[in-house]
């Protein structure tokens, strides 16, 4: 049976003419769908009981509840979900004084393969479905209360554009959940073809994984910056028009004696001049059989405060759920799979030798 979580208007409009309902039903449909968050077919009171049969016989919601969770001291939470091929994906919901955020996930595994991320140990197991997108959001408790939506869980959104295309159109229109763009970001490697559908299509915001400013070192971390550097990422954003307020931000995960010198800053900053944007420092969050340190706290805010008086808005992101284990994969790693015994490191030669702040 077909799912009707995740279709879009148009979508509906279709399936409503296909079972002999008048058009206008297909709004009706998509409130049930996503603002009342109805779990039948047989909750859509005002859509008749011949036409709900007719529905019932081809399609059913598709709302599925998590399978596990753990939380955290700090508030996190992250879930466990099945997709429809058995596989297992993750969503962390993070609360904060003024907002509440869920980070879910766009693949099953992934095919990047990023060095620091749990994620890519797995391997790629799978596209996720705008239904199965959509229902991480509607099938985690705290639903009704959320703020803000990060597609920076498991998978590289811009390998399965079109289903995270149909899922954002869900999330800010009117006929779905009628959010503001500015409550949706989306972070990416930069895959640039997922990347021009994305910026011609949507206006939610734009986070993009740099984690070092030199073409080397970036393809030591992330393998994609071979076919897709991230200087042509960078060029290729300076050519779009952001005035509608849509926000591009840079993700840098910092790595003690790797990427945290003034030289880094630096390189940053020039590679970073003349595009609008911020910068978001993330302490790397250690996971198994990866050999990657983290850096001292005062490199950390000394890279900040030089990013700052470069004239780029520079924060350091807050660590939350180290308790649980809250880095993308981990759980989900965890419930599938052993962890390789090998263990992953940076050559030697991709260390450079740093100068202090």
């Amino acid at each position: 049976m077909e799912a009707l979580l995740g279709k879009t208007l148009f979508e509906l409009e279709t399936i409503a003419q296909q079972v002999g309902l008048p058009s206008y039903a297909a709004k009706q449909l998509a409130v049930w769908l996503y603002r009342k968050h109805a779990g039948s077919v047989d909750e859509m009171t005002d859509v008749s009981l011949s036409g709900r049969q007719k529905l019932k016989e081809q399609y059913v919601i598709g709302r599925t509840k998590p399978v596990k969770f753990r939380q955290s001291s700090d508030g996190t939470k992250k879930y466990l979900f099945r997709t429809a091929s058995n596989k297992t994906i993750e969503t962390v919901y993070i609360p904060e004084k003024r907002r509440a955020t869920l980070c879910v996930s766009s693949q099953a595994g992934c095919k990047i393969n990023c060095l620091f991320c749990m994620t890519g140990k797995q391997g790629f197991s799978g596209q996720l479905s705008s239904t199965e997108i959509i229902n991480q959001i509607l099938s985690v408790p705290e639903s009704d209360i959320l703020t803000n939506i990060v597609f920076m869980g498991m998978g590289e959104p811009f390998d399965n554009t079109e289903e995270v295309l149909r899922a954002l159109e869900i999330i800010v229109s009117d006929y779905g959940f009628g959010w503001s763009p500015k409550r949706v970001t989306v972070s990416s490697v930069g895959l640039v073809s997922g990347l021009k559908r994305f910026l011609e299509k949507s206006r939610c915001h734009l986070a993009i994984s740099l984690h070092s400013p030199f073409h080397e070192e970036r393809r030591q971390l992330i393998p994609a910056e071979k076919s897709f550097p991230i200087a042509t990422t960078i060029e290729l954003l300076k050519k779009y028009d952001f005035s509608h307020q849509q926000r591009i931000s840079f993700e840098y995960i910092v790595f003690g004696e790797f990427n945290d010198s003034k030289e880094h800053a630096l390189a940053t900053a020039r590679l970073l001049r003349g595009l609008e944007c911020r910068v978001n420092l993330i302490r790397y969050h250690a996971i198994p059989c990866v050999d990657l340190p983290s850096t001292r706290e005062d490199r950390i805010i000394a890279f900040r405060d030089f990013l700052n008086s470069y004239g780029i808005i520079t924060t350091i992101r807050t660590s939350r759920g180290e308790d649980i284990s809250a880095a993308c994969g981990m759980l989900s790693t965890a419930e599938t799979t052993k962890p390789a015994n090998r263990t992953l490191s940076l050559p030697m030669q991709a260390r450079p030798h740093l100068g202090e702040h």
